[in-house]
């Protein structure tokens, strides 16, 4: 695969529309291999959660497998962002893959020996999430190398639908897989999901980048003020924060709502989570159009409020029949958040510096998750499931009124970064 992608010597057709990006072959190639790879993350984390549900009753360790997926992104985003900087953005990649699928196969065998536990189970989703921590600077910077300038929010978008895609058929083929058998078969089946980006990698050859190459903690400190001290870049982190802190709620929370409080089965949680990454492929395509409309603002406000109906549903119904619908709103705001704030990072942010902005980024929404669902499975486990789910919604509405005032997301142009 010697294509490198967008050729910037030549003239670059006009976006057409929301899968334009597919007319380049390496991304058309690394988004088809990297939804297998979301799928057998989905299944994973499917059987992770279910299977803590088996191995313990404390609400806060089953929220604390969400948690360890997410944690290690705020321990070890920056980081993983000033090596994307530094190298190969490629090579990278490739070492977390092959890293996650070591330890993935590793996982598995462990489960099919009945050797797993509570703690156990959390060091390998935590092992996990350190490969995620040092794939995704490195993928989400790529992105410039596969598709023109004009075309990054439609492949941004179209990164987020294979992300939905998979959690709208990962979680139902999960627990398929769990009723068949049992997490082990899962487990398995996420192991063997890696092979195909490591592939595709293997045969990519990008153009090579100018790189000026920085020692890793001054090259942090660097892309650290860059981020801080930029007016637009801090508001979309301090908002990523807080956004990912009331949003854990639902996503942690959500397995055991579905054991304890619904009564539900491992096929009842997949449904869940089907209906919630249905939600967000509907959503994706006409993210774009939404935004022009409303603004980021304004669209925020709009996912928060159907976050905000989805947390008060699910804190009240006592059946998955009533669940499911809500499911679907907060799949449509998880992938309206995310994506634009991802979107609106990427233009604000130089190439040379790009990859520690990415992972500045992500480190701080990530890390407002793992804290988010650490907080809200201890006040599950403190008061009861349906306070802790109104407690997060209560979070979202007000935070999001105060801080549209005092750290409001930038307007249309506001801090863009123009392009070489």
């Amino acid at each position: 695969m010697n294509d490198a992608g967008p050729n910037k010597n030549q003239g670059t057709p006009a976006p057409d529309g929301t899968f334009s990006p597919f007319r380049y072959p390496v991304y058309r190639a690394i988004w088809i291999a990297n939804l297998f790879s979301n799928l057998g993350a989905m299944v994973q984390g499917v059987a992770a959660a279910w299977l803590m549900t088996e191995l313990t009753d404390s609400n806060q360790l089953i929220a604390l497998v969400q948690a360890s997926a997410t944690l290690p992104i705020m321990l070890f985003g920056v980081i993983a962002g000033a090596i994307a900087d530094n190298f190969d953005r490629r090579r990278v990649m490739l070492a977390a893959q092959i890293g996650m699928l070591i330890t993935s196969a590793l996982l598995a065998a462990m489960s099919w020996a009945d050797m797993l536990g509570p703690l156990t189970l959390l060091a390998f989703t935590l092992t996990v999430g350190v490969g995620t921590a040092l794939n995704a600077p490195a993928w989400q910077s790529s992105v410039r190398q596969t598709v023109p300038r004009p075309e990054l929010p439609q492949a941004i978008a179209l990164n987020a639908m294979s992300f939905s895609i998979a959690r709208s058929a990962g979680p139902a083929l999960g627990g398929v897989l769990i009723s068949l058998w049992d997490s082990s078969l899962a487990f398995t089946v996420n192991a063997i999901s890696y092979l195909a980006l490591i592939f595709v990698l293997l045969r990519w050859k990008p153009e090579p980048r100018q790189i000026a190459r920085r020692p890793i903690f001054p090259a942090i400190g660097i892309g650290l003020r860059y981020c801080f001290s930029t007016h637009p870049i801090r508001r979309l982190l301090i908002r990523g924060f807080f956004l990912g802190f009331g949003i854990a709620g639902y996503q942690a929370l959500l397995p055991a709502v579905v054991s304890e409080q619904l009564n539900g089965s491992e096929i009842d949680y997949g449904l869940m989570l089907a209906v919630f990454g249905v939600g967000s492929i509907i959503a994706a395509p006409f993210l774009r159009q939404i935004r022009q409309k409303l603004e980021l603002e304004g669209l925020l406000a709009l996912s928060v409020l159907f976050y905000l109906l989805a947390l008060s549903v699910l804190a009240e119904v006592h059946t998955v029949i009533w669940a499911a619908p809500v499911a679907f709103l907060a799949g449509m705001a998880f992938v309206a958040i995310m994506t634009s704030l991802n979107s609106a990072m990427q233009f604000r942010a130089p190439d040379e510096i790009l990859g520690r902005c990415m992972s500045t980024y992500q480190a701080v929404t990530m890390g407002g998750m793992a804290l988010g669902a650490w907080t809200w499975g201890a006040t599950a486990d403190a008061a009861s499931l349906p306070f802790a789910l109104h407690a997060a919604s209560a979070f979202l509405v007000i935070g999001s009124l105060v801080l549209a005032k005092i750290a409001p997301v930038p307007k249309f142009g506001e801090g863009v970064v123009s392009q070489d």
